[in-house]
């Protein structure tokens, strides 16, 4: 499944590692909540597949010639709830 994450493809890529989630959006990939690297196969399997998709974000921002110094993200807004 890593092989087919593509940092900053699109909105709609999530992928799960442990506890982990990964999202992909076309500004900033995000990596919420947390997973445990045990010091065994099952550990170095996770780990390498953490390594991958890391390693493809770092790829993905070196290759980017027009990198900006910085993202300006917006703000959170309140709306109402359609269905209230």
């Amino acid at each position: 499944m890593t092989e087919q994450f593509k940092p900053y493809a699109n909105e709609a890529d999530v992928l799960r590692i442990g506890e982990l989630d990964i999202e992909n959006r076309v500004d900033r990939v995000t990596l919420t909540g947390d997973v445990v690297l045990t010091r065994d196969k099952a550990g170095l399997a996770l780990a390498r597949e953490l390594l991958a998709i890391v390693g493809g974000v770092v790829k993905a921002l070196e290759a980017d010639k027009e990198l900006p110094d910085a993202v300006k993200v917006k703000e959170a807004r309140t709306v109402k709830n359609p269905f209230a």
